[in-house]
């Protein structure tokens, strides 16, 4: 029986030798996790099995290169992340993400990132997340939990970048009164 290799063995033998099996059992393990968060931001499936495809392309062909900090699965979000936000910026896909975007803030069911940050136990950090309006919410996620900067965030959710801005701080000031 064959051992289960890390993911930092497995980007290594990816990076120095191309192998093959390899990256197939790294794309086993994160594509679908990757396929299901970029559905959180995008509900166009096309757009969604392209991103996960070129995020592992980037990663096959050494231009996205792992330097063993943090997790591989914050990593790959990071790419796939912006890889997404490539795509919304072409002509076409930003007017259907715009729309898609626009359909997910104002569904009645919570996404399971939602779900996850409701849950969070420390001190009442749950309670004043779920306080939080929607709009304020998503800023967050965008550029706390996924790590964009505010011109991403600002392309991803549609709005200015000095909306992303504001909102940032609105958030992070009603979260510090909601926990003093």
């Amino acid at each position: 029986m064959r051992e289960t290799r890390s993911d930092g063995e497995l980007l290594r033998v990816i990076a120095a030798d191309g192998d093959r099996r390899a990256f197939e059992e790294l794309y086993r393990r994160y594509a679908p996790w990757l396929a299901a968060r970029l559905r959180g931001r995008c509900s166009d499936a096309g757009i969604v099995d392209d991103v996960v495809q070129e995020t592992f392309l980037a990663v096959w062909r050494g231009n996205a290169r792992y330097r063993e900090e943090g997790d591989v699965a914050g990593w790959l979000w990071r790419i796939g992340s912006r890889r997404l936000i490539d795509i919304l910026r072409g002509d076409g896909a930003r007017g259907r993400m715009r729309q898609a975007l626009a359909r997910l803030r104002h569904r009645d069911e919570a996404s399971a990132e939602e779900r996850v940050l409701a849950g969070v136990e420390h001190g009442d950090l749950a309670g004043a997340l779920v306080r939080l309006s929607p709009e304020l919410r998503a800023v967050l996620q965008a550029t706390v939990i996924d790590g964009l900067t505010t011109r991403e965030a600002a392309v991803l959710l549609g709005i200015p970048p000095g909306t992303v801005k504001t909102r940032a701080l609105r958030a992070r000031k009603q979260l510090r009164e909601a926990l003093a």
